[in-house]
């Protein structure tokens, strides 16, 4: 079992979370993490790079001037790959460079990246993090008492509330809804700030039969 501190508005700590690590995968697998990892970056590639070959450039294929006798290098036509606005040698072509992952493997590379943030004790969890109108400041305040002085991820119920709105602003501070965590953007920021009762829910989803399994594979 992990030990996760709970704090409240003012950084101090006022409890305790107890997470079962075979309810995140059970150890951290640093090769599943960089496939997922590697996946998520090169699904938002957009792979519409394209450059022009010989055959597409607007020259003539005419020979500039006769083979032999005019101390010149042997020239071909003026689009060669070598001539400056040339067609390029190895021109680049629109493709995808999407990668596909098992739906299990997904999910479970999506709480092996939450259970590396909890042994490294990057979790920062708050008893309530509700507010009653939009203040920066107050999302500034807050951090700053949770000591958190690198890149954060706030992850909420809803994107529409004014905790996101009080935090979207603040630099190195990116707003998830706690149903979209995903390991590149865990792996993308140093720690991971939470709801309490938001974090109980999300861990909460994992089955009992997928707990289950997950024991005896351990064992």
């Amino acid at each position: 079992m992990i030990d996760i501190t709970v704090h409240n508005q003012a950084g101090e700590e006022v409890g305790k979370i107890q997470v079962d690590e075979q309810q995140l995968g059970g150890e951290v697998r640093p090769a599943l993490l960089k496939q997922a990892y590697v996946r998520y970056h090169a699904n938002r590639r957009q792979g519409s790079a394209k450059t022009r070959n010989r055959s597409e450039t607007a020259y003539s294929t005419r020979k500039l001037y006769k083979q032999k006798g005019t101390g010149n290098a042997r020239r071909g036509p003026a689009g060669t790959n070598i001539m400056r606005h040339g067609g390029h040698g190895f021109a680049k072509r629109p493709h995808s460079w999407r990668q596909d992952m098992p739906t299990k493997m997904r999910r479970l590379a999506n709480r092996n990246a939450v259970l590396a943030k909890a042994i490294d004790g990057e979790i920062k969890i708050v008893d309530k993090l509700d507010y009653d109108k939009p203040s920066t400041k107050n999302f500034s305040n807050l951090l700053d008492s949770l000591k958190i002085d690198r890149t954060c991820l706030v992850a909420l119920p809803s994107i529409s509330g004014h905790e996101a709105v009080s935090a979207r602003n603040l630099e190195h501070v990116d707003v998830t809804q706690i149903d979209r965590l995903n390991a590149f953007d865990l792996l993308n920021h140093r720690y991971l700030l939470v709801d309490k009762a938001a974090f109980e829910a999300y861990i909460g989803r994992v089955t009992s039969d997928e707990l289950a399994k997950a024991k005896q594979e351990a064992s």
